[in-house]
Order: C-alpha cells, then sequence, then structure tokens
C-alpha cells in the first residue's frame, strides 16, 4: 500500500537512517498472516468498527515538534487506542498548522485488517508521532507560522466525517489556535461558534498537550474551557483536553 511504504519511509528516514524498508514491514505482515491463531480472528472480529483521525500539529508553538520525550508521551497515548480497535475499523493520519495544503500533504489511511494488524498500524504510527521532532530538525516536515485547528477541523468534516461508525478525533496539539478565526493565545480571545453542527455523530475530540507550550495551568483551564464548548457545540458527544497524563 502506498500510504503504508510513505509511512515507512518517514519513519525510517527519522529514526534508523533508513535502514527500515517497506519490504520488511510486508514480510513481517505476510509471516503474522500465516502465524495468525483463530482466536485473535474471532477476538478482534467481535470488536465493532472505530475510526480514527490523528493530526499532528506542525505549528512552532506545539512543543511536540522539538520534544522528543513529549512527543513520545503523546506517541504511546495514541498508540494505546489504536491497539484496542477492531477489523474494519480506519486510522487517518495528518498534519495541519498553516491554511496551505502544500505545506500539509501528508495522508496516512489504513483499514484495520489480518494484514494490517491494530498493533502492527499502532507501531508505524506511533514511531510517526515520536518521530516528528527529527522530521522536523531534517526538513523533511517543516515547522509553520500559524495553528488553523478550525480550518483543519472544517476539513476533516469533509473529506472524512462522522457517519457510519463511531469516530474519534484526536489532536497532537496545544490548542492554541492561530488564525484569522482566533488569535487564543491573546488575554480575553475566545474560539468563534461552529456553524451548524458539524460533527453531530462523532463520539469525542481529544486535544493532547493542551497548553502544554504555554506552561500555565490558569492557562491551560481556560483553553480547555473554550475547547470544551466548541466541541459540543460542534456536534462532538465528548470532549478531553489534556496538558498532561
Amino acid at each position: 500500500m502506498l500510504m503504508n511504504a510513505m509511512l515507512a519511509v518517514v519513519t525510517a528516514t527519522a529514526l534508523v537512517g533508513g535502514g527500515y524498508l517497506a519490504a520488511d514491514a510486508s514480510r513481517t505482515a505476510d509471516a503474522a498472516l500465516r502465524a495468525t491463531p483463530v482466536s485473535y480472528l474471532s477476538d478482534h472480529a467481535n470488536i465493532a468498527p472505530r475510526r480514527i483521525v490523528i493530526a499532528i500539529d506542525l505549528s512552532k508553538s506545539n512543543p511536540l515538534i522539538d520534544n522528543p520525550d513529549f512527543a513520545a508521551k503523546v506517541a504511546d497515548r495514541v498508540g494505546d487506542e489504536i491497539r484496542g480497535l477492531g477489523f474494519a475499523s480506519e486510522v487517518h493520519v495528518r498534519t495541519f498548522g498553516n491554511y496551505d495544503a502544500g505545506s500539509n500533504n501528508f495522508h496516512y489511511d489504513v483499514q484495520i485488517s489480518i494484514r494490517n494488524r491494530p498493533e502492527v498500524v499502532a507501531a508505524d504510527v506511533e514511531k510517526l508521532i515520536s518521530g516528528t521532532p527529527t522530521l522536523v530538525r531534517q526538513g523533511k516536515w517543516q515547522a509553520q507560522g500559524h495553528t488553523n485547528i478550525l480550518a483543519f477541523m472544517d476539513n476533516v468534516s469533509n473529506s472524512i466525517g462522522c457517519s457510519g461508525v463511531p469516530t474519534t478525533i484526536i489532536l497532537a496539539s496545544d490548542g492554541i489556535e492561530d488564525s484569522e478565526y482566533a488569535r487564543l493565545g491573546r488575554d480575553g480571545a475566545h474560539l468563534p461558534a461552529p456553524e451548524g453542527r458539524p460533527f453531530a455523530g462523532c463520539s469525542d475530540l481529544q486535544i493532547l498537550g493542551l497548553g502544554e507550550g504555554d506552561r500555565s495551568p490558569s492557562e491551560t483551564v481556560r483553553l480547555r474551557g473554550e475547547w470544551n464548548r466548541w466541541a459540543h457545540a460542534a456536534g462532538f458527544a465528548r470532549f478531553q483536553g489534556l496538558n498532561d497524563w
């Protein structure tokens, strides 16, 4: 799969200097297929499908782009979400920052199956997220000057949406919207109300690293309140904004 190969190349460049090959991943998947116990198939077949959209914030305010320890912590939590998925679940990974498709053209889309096991997909996505500081440092990804969370969410609602299966959107972000919609880092700034309920039917919105770059407990509380109001107004059943965990 092209996106799997792209992810393998990106993580390989960041983490092991190109030593990991997409062909190795393919051989591993084929070997796993031959060794799969029946109980594994039945257990995962009995888990209802879900959709997870993971978005990596590449804006300069987000500590994830230059803090390997924090990036690894986010990666571990996201990996745990993916490992719990059943067959026919979807995993989508995007990046965001500037309102510019050319700056954020990375796409990874996979459906969980016997050949794309949840633990294998989880490991790949963990490598990608934990390798983000290296990717930025090496210039594979560019640190960006704006944080267009709302515009990104609008694109997600139109391109992926919430229909069909329970959907979780996870933003690896400090949550500080910095765009023409809002300069949320400024005193007294607020998120605008969403137009309608574009995420009606979505299970939950998570922001991992909320307020992390600001290092102010009171600011984190303010940001959490802003995004909690926006998420429920937009149609999400739940919102979780975590500075740490």
